[in-house]
């Protein structure tokens, strides 16, 4: 495969509730390309570890329990043998699980080629917290995407509340704060901007005004939509 016929990636990283998917679902429809929720599939292997019983501190057991996951994903769902686990997955116990064992050399290795294997024509955006720095690292466009704790709690705090589930702002907040310590330490893969990437504080910029300035710099990298 030349350089030429290689499926272009925009990668987007960054820390929790920053906004990555929603940006990457934008970009992704703007241009007609797939898109990779890559903490899915760590929340996945936290929740199916969870249901199997799995001790989270088992690095072996979890690696073969993400190998064996055979999630669908559709437009706006994630199935789990035909059952919908969208929003569990979406749960913030789940997220701090799969925050506490992603940082697993073994299950990283395991879930490596499976959101690789993502890139395929026309196109590619991926959301994550090393999409640029290692999944990706030859990607085009690299983006990080920051804001701070009190917007991004807020913001999480109105999707759990939209999706009826229990949330608490000062929890949710002092949880993003240790999340963000833990994603940023951890020996493998931390959560750090690609040296080429170009850092955009969504603070106080609107959904679409991202988007906006993502297109942007895809199309002066010459990135383009998909073709039909």
């Amino acid at each position: 495969m030349t350089m030429a016929s290689i499926p272009p990636v925009i990668a987007i990283d960054g820390p929790t509730a920053s906004g990555k998917g929603s940006v990457a679902d934008g970009v992704a429809a703007a241009l007609g390309f797939y898109v990779l929720d890559s903490g899915a599939l760590y929340r996945l292997t936290a929740l199916d570890a969870e249901r199997l019983g799995i001790d989270l501190d088992d690095e072996a057991e979890l690696a073969a329990c993400a190998l064996a996951l055979e999630p669908t994903f559709t437009a706006s769902r994630i199935f789990m043998d035909a059952r919908d686990v969208t929003d569990e997955i979406r749960a913030e116990r789940i997220g701090n699980l799969a925050s506490a064992i992603a940082p697993f050399p073994a299950l990283r290795s395991a879930l490596l080629d499976r959101q690789r294997a993502f890139q395929r024509a026309p196109g590619l955006v991926a959301d994550g917290r090393d999409m640029g720095t290692i999944v990706f690292a030859d990607a085009p466009l690299k983006i990080f995407l920051v804001a701070d704790v009190a917007a991004r709690a807020e913001r999480r705090y109105r999707q759990l509340m939209e999706r009826g589930m229990p949330a608490d702002l000062d929890v949710i907040r002092r949880e993003l704060h240790e999340r963000d310590l833990r994603d940023a330490s951890r020996k493998v893969a931390p959560l750090v901007a690609a040296p080429d990437a170009v850092t955009i504080d969504s603070s106080s910029l609107s959904l679409e005004e991202v988007i906006a300035k993502v297109l942007d710099l895809a199309k002066a990298r010459g990135i383009s939509a998909a073709a039909g």
